[in-house]
């Protein structure tokens, strides 16, 4: 029996992102993204390992060597587009935010289950990891687009800041590519 449950929820990218290396959080647009096993080819938060940070830090002192599941930031344009209007914005550049990939379609995104995949036609696939947590990063992006804006990012994003992801199957993301979401087949947890 299979453990992952194809849905008939599918996400279209609408936009592609690179960060990067060493140039901060804003993303670079791009029309396709190249997938290997370490993440998007040239980017800020590639690689197999990572250095750990605040997110794990119940598990590891800062800077212990782990496995990289952070290595993309996965977004909803829906979710993007209730975060612009919470800090008074028309509309938000992705770019700001340090997308990887923004979909479109998948409802209630942030939510959906760690270890999900999201699939391309020909294969290429990514896993969710976890909820991407907001922080003051993006918000200082902002600051610099749209002054007086950026503060109020990180309380609007609570729950829509999307998930991180890692590659599973290395292939190539284009803008207008679908995207189906696998679920896992189990129940939720009840301790």
């Amino acid at each position: 029996m299979p453990a992952l449950a194809p849905t008939q929820q599918y996400g279209e990218i609408v936009w592609l992102g690179r960060v990067p290396v060493g140039a901060g959080l804003r993303s670079r647009a791009v029309q396709e993204l190249v997938l290997t096993y370490a993440g998007a080819d040239g980017e800020a938060h590639s690689g197999v390992t990572r250095s750990s940070c605040v997110r794990v830090k119940s598990q590891w002192p800062q800077g212990t060597e782990i496995r990289n599941v952070r290595q993309l930031s996965v977004m909803a344009q829906e979710e993007i587009d209730l975060i612009a209007a919470a800090c008074g914005l028309p509309q938000l550049d992705p770019a700001l935010l340090g997308c990887s990939i923004v979909v479109a379609g998948i409802s209630d995104f942030t939510h959906v289950p760690p270890s999900s995949r999201l699939q391309a036609p020909d294969g290429t696939t990514i896993v969710v990891d976890m909820e991407n947590r907001p922080c003051n990063l993006p918000s200082r992006e902002i600051e610099v687009d749209h002054p007086t804006h950026g503060k109020p990012f990180k309380v609007a994003a609570k729950g829509k800041r999307g998930v991180t992801a890692w590659v599973e199957r290395e292939g190539i993301l284009r803008v207008g590519d679908k995207l189906r979401l696998h679920v896992p087949d189990q129940r939720s947890w009840r301790p």
